[in-house]
């Protein structure tokens, strides 16, 4: 018997990128790290995936390779901003 892959879920996932690449006008205080760290893990594991998978997966390879970039892109910026930035931390009022 020979399995098919389907190929909406890599289709539906392109959203997703999308999505996220729109967020690149977002602030970087708005990005969350959580939701960053798991775009991109989600996106480097399925790249894997689907290419041990047969037959080769090639949507879900590019769908999974471009989370895992719009992901890694977000977390830097997220990280540049939080650890890299010359702005001086508002001092608490008490």
């Amino acid at each position: 018997m020979v399995f098919q892959v389907h190929f909406w879920a890599p289709t539906f996932k392109w959203g997703i990128s999308i999505a996220n690449a729109a967020d690149f006008a977002k602030p970087p205080e708005q990005i969350s790290y959580p939701q960053q760290t798991a775009v991109t893990v989600t996106g480097v594991i399925w790249s894997r995936y689907s290419t041990v998978i047969t037959p080769r997966n090639l949507n879900l390879l590019t769908v999974s390779l471009a989370m895992a970039g719009t992901g890694f892109y977000q977390l830097s910026r997220k990280i540049r901003h939080d650890y890299f930035s010359e702005t001086e931390p508002v001092a608490s009022k008490e």
